[in-house]
């Protein structure tokens, strides 16, 4: 579903999919589930990368090292609100992240904004937000 989705739109590059043992890992080591939409999306290509090379959601190596990078920088701990409650898996090329909201488990998608850290809701599920990252040729479609 993911793969044919994603390939409707020009200049999307997917891979292989992830595998299993590092979804896994990422459940153990955040202590959360990853989201059934994204899960199966990574079951089927490991990350999707949209126009100009933007990671609109990351390989699930990179989701679990990003995550586990922000919880745990220090320095971050002193300049943002919590990033524990929500799992990060892609990004805009810009700097800001999109995020689901795992505490409480939301199935809808935030941005966090890295200027201000402001955590935004973007669009109410994955899908939606797929559709509309994917369509929007680059722009922040979100602002």
């Amino acid at each position: 579903m993911w793969r044919e989705l994603a390939l409707g739109f020009s200049s999307v590059e997917l891979r292989p999919p992830a595998p299993e043992e590092t979804l896994s890992l990422i459940e153990e080591r955040l202590g959360q589930a990853i989201p059934s939409p994204l899960r199966s999306l990574l079951a089927e290509t490991d990350g999707v990368n949209a126009a100009y090379g933007t990671e609109v959601v990351w390989s699930a190596e990179k989701i679990l090292t990003e995550n586990t990078s922000l919880r745990n920088n220090e320095e971050f701990q002193s300049l943002y609100m919590p990033f524990d409650p929500l799992l990060f898996f892609g990004d805009n090329g810009g700097g800001d992240q999109f995020a689901f909201i795992r505490i409480p488990e939301r199935d809808d998608v935030f941005v966090w904004d890295h200027e201000t850290d402001s955590r935004n809701w973007i669009s109410p599920s994955f899908e939606h937000f797929l559709r509309s990252a994917l369509g929007s040729d680059g722009e922040d479609w979100y602002r």
